[in-house]
């Protein structure tokens, strides 16, 4: 590696150097301790001063010095991990540069040009790089020790590295921690002790910050049940967030695909860089504080001063930008914010100054970089603006100035379609009546005053001032009128609707008639969502619920319909008009709820175990006497998958609707600690889950809403009104406000920091069930104990995950489904397979990438489909290790019948298979039905019959006969492979002469055979069958196999049907039972467990020598 050129001290370096070629103007030398003689003290000091100092002289082991005959001063400028690499840039100077340098008449000069050419191949180098790094030559120095120490593949990335010690056991190491793409890496050298440590991300069970008596503060990561602690390191949060960044990015890629195809930025493993992981963070940050759309990132932040006319002073606080609005967030974070999208931004040469559809401008002052932000800004409005925008702006400014009361949320839709409903449900089935007034009704216009009020002073629509009174009047409860409104506000989906114009009714139309498995789910479990609600009994609101589920399916078909959606669009639909209730359930599945809706909920799953970890803490009492909090896990589901509405009346539940719309999931935590918190004595005083499950559903059913205006016939019956009367009633809005004043001191960031850190373990908990799953499944059929299976499936899982590491578009990754069923999860490609296979085949016969390897990956596809399941591959892995001679044998004569033959017995055996199954089946049903219908005796007669079926059609599976023959060509390359197997065996060359003396004694069978058949005429008739049969072998083999194409092709000029023989299996198993070295061979037992070890050492440097 060419290095920038810098001058060095040679005063003591020759006690660490040695000089390997010299010239007049060049030096190589090699550093002490490495290469040839390189042991002894001298290596061990080395060693230990290149680990922990940062300096260039431990960067690798042989560098090239640049000097001048007449001067002292010497120059580094290259540096290799290897001797070839160092060698390759001598001689590189040797023919390009020696020659020219001859030229010069001064040392000055000679050194000028070395440097400057140097600087050019670096630069030349540069272009090619994807990435610029902060320090780029020091960036190049690490990533060659990353190479040299973990021996990774090349196409691994580096992105950044800190140092640190790990503490290994009670004693710390210090060292060099190395984060790349795909693995977590550490290095330390001390006096002859060596650590390496190499993690993969996807292997991660936690990754979280500790402190505790000795480490004051460190990384704490737990992997294959091992703690591992990183302290002493310089800027520790930074490093925590790129790990957090990366171990993130590893499982949304690998295990969660959904989420990961929506974030193009992090799409390329090769380009991910330290830089753009913290920008990805910030970006994230941003997004949920001001409940943005996923394309907005975050690109610039100002401090400024905001002229707040409430509160009649500036406030301090940072203007963040994105590409489409400008936010900004008072210092504390929690004081005010508001959100400006750019389409409504004006601005001028004096001051930043933005309209907000009204007489109010919201005034920023002392902005450091002000001229640069003001033009960010006006070529934002320039790009965003419309022409028919920009042409109303001023005139619907002016209209508000004069008529204040027609500030309105406004979005921009086009005309739409007639089958879509433009009123909320609400309005149609339950219109309110003005001149009713009763308390309720009071206490409904007394609301809606106080928030026309708050819109005077805080502004109204998608530029509001959010504050804390803003919350203060969400816990007091939204008015009916205004629900939806706000709903549309606070999730962000306001700002989606305004942007995209016309999209919900195209997706209606577009998705009418369509027939999927979504939308067969959606019309069965329409009827079922609300149904005691009158807009729910007629077709108004059928439709209108079935065209937003359908719609939704139809742009998100990774997530479709799941059960939960059709409850929570039915509340959206009372109070939203119907294209409103779409974008609120599209701000829902992929913003405030995300990886909620899927087949495995791993959202509301992590959500969960946030909700364990805030009892904990929150509530010691309960934590005491229930040590299993996965009760409450499994009690808690519904309520985060449909934010109460399940558990709670209808009237009371949309109360808790608006606070999560307004706080996020924040505000479901804070409710849920409010209810076990409420009922604590009676909790901790029952004695099973069953009666805490009692308590919990009476105290639901206790829940009422004295405020709400809703007539009786609308609001929902309480499952357990008949015991309602032994039960305090409950006021929502009392809960609501507890849950506040109690919880209310929880924090979004926390929230969202806990969410990461339990994503790891939930995941991971996951894949643990599948793995024990499939265990279960596979252990049924081969003859490994369970510990050996359990590596295996960590082979072979990992083994597809090297696929993927490096490329977007391995089969292996695309075909990963984590919706299959669970022996689907992972399968292996050819070249994964092969890989993996010759690491664990018993008898090394086949190497990657060979024709062998592509026998054997054909034979025990069983489907065909190019893939191979993990029970697929242990299946033959143990016919190898554990089966008997004659199975050993049979597998390995399947391995040379041509692919015809193989596809019609596999096709065979799937068939009897198939068949077993359903006797099976059958056998449970018919025990079942005649143990109702029939006498004991009849019962007894028909399952004996049906099981003596089974049997036969078992037996017929296992039978040899039906092995097709294997011609000339087949069997010459069967007796290769047999040499193969025994190559390098302490017996070898007894092996080799039995297999010569099975050959000769077929080949003599088959000629006096061949004499016996001549004079008879039947038997000569059967003979062509047979050749045609080898003829067509022959054929099928020579397109797959370089050594029957050159066998068949010298056999041209021959009559096949004169010349060709060929053996039936059982006569090659009969042959070769006849020798006593080769049956003990076979039934020799095989060391899998030293297989398996080596490996796990094996897997990542196949990859690497690939």
């Amino acid at each position: 590696m060419w290095l920038k050129p810098e001058e060095i001290l040679l005063k003591n370096a020759f006690k660490l150097w040695v000089t390997e070629k010299d010239n007049e103007y060049f030096v190589l030398q090699r550093r002490r301790g490495y290469g040839e003689g390189g042991g002894g003290l001298t290596g061990l000091l080395v060693g230990t001063l290149d680990t922990v100092l940062d300096s260039t002289s431990k960067v690798a082991p042989y560098r090239i010095l640049h000097h001048t005959p007449d001067s002292q001063v010497y120059w580094s400028i290259a540096c290799g991990v290897t001797k070839e690499e160092i060698v390759q840039h001598w001689d590189w100077l040797q023919q390009n540069i020696m020659r020219t340098l001859s030229v010069f008449d001064s040392s000055e000069d000679v050194t000028s040009f070395v440097q400057g050419k140097i600087r050019g191949l670096i630069a030349e180098e540069g272009k090619t790089c994807l990435v610029q790094e902060d320090d780029p030559e020091k960036f190049r120095e690490a990533h060659l020790r990353f190479e040299k120490w973990f021996e990774l593949p090349p196409g691994e990335k580096l992105v950044t590295y800190y140092s640190c010690s790990y503490w290994k056991g009670k004693v710390p190491c210090q060292g060099w921690l190395y984060l790349s793409t795909n693995f977590l890496c550490f290095y330390s050298y001390l006096l002859g002790a060596e650590v390496k440590l190499v993690i993969s991300w996807d292997e991660l069970w936690r990754l979280e910050k500790t402190s505790n008596v000795i480490l004051t503060e460190s990384i704490h990561v737990l992997a294959h049940g091992e703690d591992h602690y990183f302290s002493m390191l310089m800027h520790l949060n930074e490093t925590f967030v790129i790990m957090e960044q990366l171990a993130d990015y590893s499982i949304k890629r690998l295990f969660d695909k959904e989420s990961f195809q929506r974030e193009p930025a992090l799409s390329d493993p090769l380009q991910i860089t330290k830089r753009g992981l913290e920008a990805n963070a910030k970006s994230e940050q941003f997004r949920t504080f001001f409940r943005l759309p996923k394309e907005e990132n975050l690109l610039e932040v100002h401090e400024s001063f905001l002229w707040v006319p409430f509160s009649h002073f500036n406030t301090l606080g940072k203007i963040c930008l994105s590409e489409n609005y400008l936010c900004f967030a008072s210092q504390d974070g929690s004081q005010c914010h508001v959100i400006i999208p750019m389409r409504e931004v004006k601005s001028n040469k004096k001051s930043l100054t933005v309209c907000v559809r009204g007489k109010r401008a919201l005034r920023f002052s002392e902005v450091r970089d002000y001229q640069r932000l003001a033009n960010t800004i006006r070529s934002r409005c320039g790009i965003n603006a419309s022409p028919q925008h920009s042409a109303s702006s001023e005139s619907l400014i002016n209209h508000f100035e004069d008529n204040p009361e027609d500030v309105t949320l406004m979005v921009g839709q086009k005309d739409s379609s007639k089958a879509v409903s433009t009123e909320a449900l609400m309005t149609v089935f339950h219109p309110q009546d003005v001149e009713n007034l009763d308390p309720k009704m009071l206490k409904e216009k007394m609301k809606e005053q106080s928030w026309n009020i708050h819109f005077s002073e805080y502004g109204r629509g998608t530029s509001m001032f959010f504050t804390r009174k803003t919350r203060d009047l969400i816990v007091r409860g939204v008015p009916e009128a205004l629900r939806g409104e706000l709903w549309m506000l606070f999730s962000g989906a306001v700002n989606d609707m305004a942007t995209h114009p016309g999209y919900y009714t195209e997706l209606v139309e577009q998705s009418l008639g369509t027939s999927t498995l979504a939308t067969d789910e959606i019309e069965r479990d329409l009827h079922r969502s609300l149904p005691e609600h009158p807009a729910f009994q007629s077709d108004t609101g059928i439709s209108a619920l079935r065209r937003v589920l359908t719609a939704y399916a139809y742009r998100n078909p990774k997530i479709g319909y799941c059960q939960a959606m059709n409850i929570l669009t039915s509340v959206l639909l009372l109070y939203a008009k119907e294209e409103e209730a779409f974008w609120l359930l599209v701000a829902v599945c992929e913003r405030m709820l995300p990886d909620y809706f899927n087949r495995r909920i791993i959202g509301a799953l992590v959500d969960q175990a946030v909700f364990e970890d805030l009892i904990r803490e929150n509530l010691p009492q309960l934590v005491e006497h229930m040590t299993d909090l996965s009760f409450f896990s499994s009690v808690s589901l519904s309520w985060f998958l449909t934010l109460f509405i399940s558990v709670l009346p209808i009237e009371s539940a949309v109360n808790v609707v608006d606070c999560f719309f307004y706080d996020g999931i924040k505000a479901i935590l804070q409710l849920g600690l409010a209810v076990l918190d409420y009922n604590m004595e009676a909790l901790i005083s029952c004695h099973d889950d069953a009666e805490a499950v009692t308590i919990l559903n009476k105290f639901f059913d206790s829940v009422t809403n004295k405020d709400s205006p809703l007539p009786p016939t609308v609001q929902q019956a309480s499952v357990g009104n008949n015991d309602k009367a032994s039960h305090i009633s409950v006021d929502i809005s009392e809960l609501i406000r507890e849950a506040y004043e109690k919880y209310g001191n929880i924090r979004s960031e926390e929230v969202e920091s806990s969410r990461k850190r339990n994503k790891l373990y939930v995941i991971q908990t996951l894949e643990d069930t599948t793995k024990q799953n499939v265990i279960r499944v596979v252990s049924q059929d081969v003859r490994f104990s369970a510990s050996q299976l359990d590596e295996l499936y960590n082979l072979f899982k990992r083994q597809h995950f090297l696929s993927c590491y490096w490329t977007m578009n391995s089969p292996a990754l695309l075909h990963h489904d984590p919706s299959l069923a669970y022996l689907e999860q992972y399968q292996l490609g050819f070249q994964q397979f092969s890989m993996l296979f010759s690491l664990l085949e018993p008898w090394a016969f086949c190497s990657i990438k060979s024709t062998l390897s592509l026998w054997v990956f054909r034979l025990i596809d069983e489907n065909q489909d190019g893939l191979i399941n993990f029970k697929e591959f242990c299946c033959a892995l143990d016919t190898l290790y554990t089966g008997s001679f004659t199975n050993k044998l049979k597998f390995l004569f399947k391995l040379h019948l041509p692919p015809v033959a193989i596809n019609k017995m596999l096709q065979s055996h799937m068939a009897y298979k198939n068949n077993a199954q359903n006797l099976r089946e059958i056998c449970v049903f018919t025990e079942l039905s005649l143990s109702i219908k029939l006498s004991g005796r009849g019962k007894v007669d028909l399952q004996a019959y049906l099981k003596q079926w089974q049997n036969e059609i078992l037996k017929k599976e296992e039978s040899i006969k039906d092995l097709p023959r294997i011609n000339q060509t087949q069997f010459i390359q069967f007796s290769k492979t047999l040499y193969n197997i025994f190559h390098g065996d302490p017996e070898e060359e007894l092996l080799y002469r039995a297999v010569a003396h099975v050959t000769s004694l077929l080949l003599r069978m088959e000629e006096v055979g061949r004499r016996l058949q001549e004079p008879s005429s039947p038997p000569e008739s059967k003979k062509p069958a047979n050749s045609t049969v080898g003829e067509e072998s022959s054929t099928e083999e020579s397109s797959t196999t370089p050594e029957s194409s050159d066998t068949s092709s010298s056999h041209n000029s021959q009559d096949l049907s004169e010349t060709e023989w060929s053996f039936s299996f059982e006569q090659v198993l009969a042959s070769l039972l006849n020798e006593p070295a080769i049956v003990s061979f076979f039934e020799r037992p095989v060391d899998i467990q030293t297989k398996l070890g080596l490996a796990k050492v094996a897997q990542l440097k196949s990859k690497t020598n690939k």
